[in-house]
């Protein structure tokens, strides 16, 4: 197979699951509220491959990844963006980050995981963000009723 052919299938495979780069990521994650999870990741690295090609296409299929704004970083692609989300460290890394009022909190699952691991991870930041939320909402109905 030639490098321009394997490079179609991946692109589609890209489009299929629906990734997103980190730019269209982040604007859909300021614009909706949701949780940005990247997976910062290289073609040459077999535990990201199998992040991307087995691991996230089965959390994919239970309905997870709809709950958040997924977008994938290319470490060979994109070094720069890549060695900023990870600060130099190992790769495959998942990060997911919340907007809170505080700021953007930022968690980080490193190296090749299961579905299992990486569903908790996901689940956990996205119930923290929740909670984060309905604090949010509580504090502003309790300054409401103050009044």
């Amino acid at each position: 197979m030639s490098s321009l052919s394997f490079l179609a299938i991946l692109q589609a495979s890209v489009i299929a699951m629906g990734e997103k780069t980190y730019a269209e990521a982040h604007s859909e994650t300021t614009r909706t509220g949701r949780p940005m999870v990247v997976l910062v990741s290289a073609d040459w690295c077999p535990a990201c491959v199998a992040m991307k090609k087995q691991v996230i296409p089965q959390v994919t299929k239970r309905g997870l990844l709809k709950k958040v704004v997924y977008a994938v970083v290319n470490l060979d692609r994109e070094r720069v963006l890549g060695r900023q989300l990870t600060g130099g460290g190992p790769i495959p890394q998942l990060i997911m980050f919340r907007k809170t009022t505080g700021g953007w909190k930022r968690r980080k699952l490193i190296g090749g995981q299961g579905v299992g691991t990486v569903e908790n991870f996901i689940g956990e930041g996205i119930k923290l963000d929740e909670s984060t939320k309905k604090s949010r909402v509580a504090k502003k109905n309790q300054l409401t009723v103050k009044k």
